[in-house]
């Protein structure tokens, strides 16, 4: 999935504006922001045929806003959608060319910090790490490997490296992860008010619905039986200007409060044991889920 993607308003663009002109389509999207579904799945949940439910599958693939792929099922091989972009920003004039972007990558278990409680543990797309809650085992060196990790409160914190912003003009910071609430097993209305921080500094929270469980992550591998399979793709986005969460604006956040050009970038993810809905975090790597993706950092010059 693209993370995020600029689009001129103009009439080469027509079939891309057009396949958001339809309420319905609207609905396929957001079904598809929250987990993949089959044509068959839309269908049923927006109460129409099959027939129909494709046809405006089949726009919003021809626009490349979504995409199908193939998955093997109990009867056969069984085509599913998924959202093919995490945003897209409409561009009036002439877009204005980004002077850098500058990107990382953070695996999962690299964190730097950490302080959680059980039910808690990590695994690599290949294994266990350590005994499931036992938070000693968040200071092995296994955690590197790590593609997935859960807590039921606590936090874990990432240095973002100084290097990124230092003698820049930064325009923009964008951090997307995979991320969903932690139950033992998995439970679907299980809420969890998720916390974001910057240096210690709370950015936003967001209500993480429930523990995903009930259909297999894309990329969750087959030796996985834990019982979470995907989160949901969040953005959080900061400039001078707002903060946002995925299009959500968080009063009273700059970009400029925090950069310090001198110093690593904390950036924690966090339960608190006194949240009103302390529902943990399950937090997703490569190699899990459904997005396949790291904890993805963009610094905009």
């Amino acid at each position: 999935m693209k993370n995020h993607e600029e689009l001129r308003v103009a009439p080469e663009n027509a079939a891309f504006f057009e396949a958001l002109g339809s309420a319905t389509r609207l609905k396929i999207l957001a079904m598809l922001a929250e987990e993949p579904h089959s044509i068959t799945q839309i269908a049923e949940k927006l109460d129409m045929s099959v027939t129909i439910a494709a046809r405006h599958v089949r726009q919003l693939e021809e626009a490349g806003i979504i995409r199908i792929f193939s998955l093997p099922g109990k009867r056969g091989v069984q085509k599913r959608c998924e959202l093919a972009l995490s945003r897209i920003t409409a561009v009036f004039g002439r877009p204005q060319p980004e002077k850098g972007v500058e990107r990382l990558s953070i695996p999962v278990g690299h964190y730097s910090d950490y302080d959680v409680t059980p039910t808690c543990g990590l695994a690599s797309v290949t294994k266990q790490v350590g005994i499931n809650d036992d938070p000693q085992y968040f200071s092995s060196p296994e955690r590197l490997d790590a593609g997935i990790l859960w807590f039921g409160s606590g936090y874990v914190t990432y240095p973002i490296p100084g290097y990124l912003f230092r003698n820049k003009a930064i325009r923009e910071l964008r951090i997307t992860l995979e991320i969903c609430s932690e139950y033992p097993g998995y439970r679907e209305d299980w809420p969890s008010d998720i916390t974001f921080l910057l240096n210690g500094k709370p950015i936003g929270t967001f209500t993480s619905p429930g523990d995903f469980g009930k259909q297999r992550g894309i990329y969750t591998p087959a030796w996985w039986r834990m019982g979470t399979q995907h989160g949901q793709l969040k953005t959080i986005t900061l400039n001078n200007y707002e903060t946002r969460i995925d299009g959500i604006p968080q009063p009273g956040i700059y970009l400029r409060d925090f950069l310090d050009f001198q110093q690593n970038l904390l950036f924690t993810i966090s339960c608190p044991r006194d949240a009103q809905n302390c529902g943990g975090v399950t937090l997703f790597g490569r190699g899990f889920g459904n997005y396949d993706t790291n904890i993805e950092v963009e610094v905009i010059c």
